[in-house]
């Protein structure tokens, strides 16, 4: 008897086992994620964290915790999908894409539309974080990494360290770094090998151009819009990779729909 060869459609091997791949990669990082912000939230032990400073404590690591879920998650139900090629589970994964993308474009129209509102958050944001300096050592560190990398000192200059209690200039305040700003808002010199972690005391009680010999002035609101336009072109590249990417698993998605239901429709 001769063989007989099915020539009608069929479902692509190559789509499935692909979109299966792409996505075991959001699944790991998903858990990985997952694995850092259970870690954070209970090192800070943010559950009993009575500050409403920051969205670097309790706020921070709840939002860790939900974007890993949902990055686990989302990848498990692609895997899911392309292995059993279960048609409605691709089509809601398509539509959670669909949605991720629509979110995406929505804040960055509403990012550029309110640009005010933004910059005046991102000011809110730093001061709390001024507040609280000293009250942990995770978001101190934070702070000076910020002000060492951009070059800059407070939200919108040095003179913003007087919402801190043990930098203000207040005559009731007592500590030895009244006037002063952190060292990560000194100028460094490359020839020191050593950070001078003083360099910042009583700087405040100079004159505004004296004080520019000693630490940096600027704020850090207006240099993260500096480096903002200075590396324009990498955050649009990275932006609009990541949206080509959904496109893209969106597409696969449809293809391994469409070739399911043309198996269906041929028996």
């Amino acid at each position: 008897m001769s063989g007989k060869h099915y020539k009608g459609p069929e479902v692509s091997c190559c789509i499935k086992y692909f979109i299966f791949g792409f996505n075991i990669i959001f699944w790991l990082l998903g858990i990985a994620f997952l694995g850092v912000g259970l870690w954070a939230w209970s090192e800070k032990l943010v559950l009993n964290y009575k500050s409403s400073l920051t969205m670097g404590g309790f706020r921070g690591g709840w939002s860790i915790l939900l974007f890993s879920c949902l990055l686990h998650q989302l990848g498990r139900m692609a895997c899911f999908c392309a292995v059993y090629s279960n048609v409605f589970c691709l089509k809601l994964f398509s539509v959670f894409l669909g949605v991720i993308f629509f979110l995406e474009l929505t804040a960055g129209i509403l990012a550029f539309v309110f640009k005010d509102w933004i910059r005046d958050q991102l000011n809110f944001f730093i001061n709390n974080n001024i507040r609280a300096y000293r009250d942990d050592i995770d978001l101190q560190n934070l702070i000076d990494f910020t002000q060492e990398y951009w070059k800059c000192c407070g939200a919108h200059g040095a003179d913003d360290w007087n919402l801190n209690i043990y930098f203000n200039c207040t005559d009731g305040n007592t500590s030895r770094e009244r006037c002063g700003v952190p060292f990560s808002c000194c100028t460094k010199d490359p020839s020191e090998d050593v950070i001078n972690t003083q360099c910042g005391y009583d700087v405040r009680l100079k004159e505004i151009l004296e004080q520019q010999n000693y630490i940096n002035t600027k704020g850090c609101v207006g240099q993260f819009e500096k480096w903002l336009q200075d590396h324009l072109t990498v955050v649009a590249g990275i932006f609009i990779g990541i949206a080509l990417l959904q496109i893209f698993g969106i597409c696969l998605a449809q293809n391994l729909v469409s070739d399911i239901e043309a198996v269906r429709a041929s028996w």
